[in-house]
């Protein structure tokens, strides 16, 4: 029996992806396949927060519908089975079953059952102790919580994950000892706050926040570089910063949303900070870490936002100039606070497109300042891709502030962690040689 699996969305969807896998190659026998049209088992692990999402899910299942052989199943996972449940089959006679991304533990059931639904956001996983994924490489990815108890006006995530519980630490030690044991050599913690972790449990845990997680992981002998995403600026305290500063296995690089500038944006959208709270954390860190890479999140055009508000968010780029952006024009999601807005103090979608393009265009030209500011620097790698030919040599890999780099001329065996110095840029890649 084969599986052919389709991800979309964030780091959560494919470490989803990943327990759906595992679970199905050990319990089911099912093996992994690149090719559609031999597939048995056809799934897509979806995304809400894409624009469009139920467009573009209902798109997707009519293609796989044309292409797949004759008996194949199709099942449809993660965020968006979780807000359609039974739509989905009503809209798509298709689709044999629907699993929603808070059931994931259920996978090797729902197979056999035609035309379920299983999209409770009250179930709980964190206790589940899912079949051993099998590590891409040196780098694997490891769930320290589940769900999420913020209510920001524009996310669906609650809706379609439920309530944040964090999975007891002993089982996240175990997984990540049996990841070292495989040889992965970097492990990136996952949560939709994962700085919150330690908040909730599904029963009786030693007192642990976030934290000391980070303390109790990097002693795992083998273990030699920690990341995680994406944590809340609202529960940035000293302790955790200091943490990130002082911890050497952890790698700099932060991802920190901010969504706006403006405070009045901010509280419309419940994001429980005020801009002045999220400059005291950055200008915090960069005083402990320098060198530290920060990427975010900015939403424009919320509704309600005017040219003012917009200015406070530009305000705040020329502030941080962060390394890494990824911005969006606000799109109303169903099933979430200003959905039920309506159209009330909508920006005009051509002001919000003028005020996007001018945000990237900016931010554009601050990587490239700072991407000069780099040349003569020092940064660790881990090799994750080499090549060597005639025509060609060369090894890459990210360093630990997230930035690709490629060391011309030099073949490093995949896994290596190396030191170099920056040479050159371009566009979005450092050259480096080995020190």
């Amino acid at each position: 029996m084969k599986l052919y699996i389709e991800t979309l969305g964030c780091a959560m969807n494919v470490r989803d992806s990943e327990h759906i896998i595992a679970e199905l190659q050990e319990k089911e026998g099912y093996t992994l396949t690149p090719n559609l049209n031999e597939a048995d088992l056809i799934l897509i692990n979806t995304c809400s927060v894409r624009e469009k999402p139920e467009q573009k899910l209902f798109s997707e299942i009519g293609q796989f519908a044309k292409h797949k052989k004759e008996g194949a199943k199709i099942g449809v996972c993660g965020c968006t089975a979780s807000a359609l449940g039974h739509e989905i089959l009503k809209k798509s006679p298709h689709v044999d079953f629907v699993l929603g991304a808070r059931n994931i533990s259920k996978i090797t059931s729902i197979i056999h059952t035609p035309k379920a639904v299983e999209v409770d956001t009250s179930h709980d996983d964190s206790m589940y102790v899912f079949s051993d994924s099998k590590p891409n490489g040196y780098r694997a990815s490891l769930n320290i919580s589940i769900g999420c108890d913020k209510q920001c006006a524009y996310c669906i995530v609650p809706f379609t994950r439920g309530k944040e519980i964090s999975i007891p630490f002993t089982l996240i030690y175990e997984e990540a000892q049996k990841l070292v044991a495989r040889g992965v050599k970097e492990i990136l913690l996952l949560g939709q706050n994962v700085n919150n972790y330690g908040v909730r449990f599904s029963t009786a845990q030693p007192k642990i926040n976030f934290t000391m997680l980070l303390q109790e992981l990097s002693k795992i002998d083998g273990l030699q570089r920690i990341r995680f995403t994406s944590p809340h600026p609202l529960h940035m305290n000293d302790v955790f910063l200091d943490e990130f500063a002082n911890n050497p296995k952890i790698c700099k690089s932060i991802h920190i949303p901010l969504q706006s500038g403006s405070n009045k944006v901010l509280k419309q959208m419940k994001r429980g900070y005020t801009q002045e709270w999220y400059l005291n954390r950055i200008a915090y860190l960069k005083e402990r870490v320098p060198n530290v890479s920060i990427s975010t999140d900015i939403i424009v055009g919320f509704p309600g936002e005017c040219d003012e508000d917009f200015e406070e968010t530009m305000k705040v780029l020329e502030s941080v100039r962060f390394d890494t952006l990824y911005s969006f024009i606000y799109s109303a999601r169903p099933n979430t606070l200003s959905h039920s807005w309506g159209d009330k103090d909508n920006v005009p979608k051509d002001i919000a497109k003028q005020r996007l393009t001018r945000l990237q265009n900016r931010h554009r030209e601050i990587l490239r300042e700072n991407s000069q500011n780099e040349l003569g620097k020092r940064h660790t790698i881990l090799i994750d891709s080499n090549k060597s030919s005639l025509a060609d040599t060369f090894s890459e890999g990210k360093s630990d502030t997230n930035r690709l780099v490629r060391i011309q001329n030099e073949f490093v065996d995949i896994g290596e962690i190396v030191d170099v110095v920056i040479t050159e840029v371009q566009g979005g890649t450092f050259y480096a040689k080995l020190l």
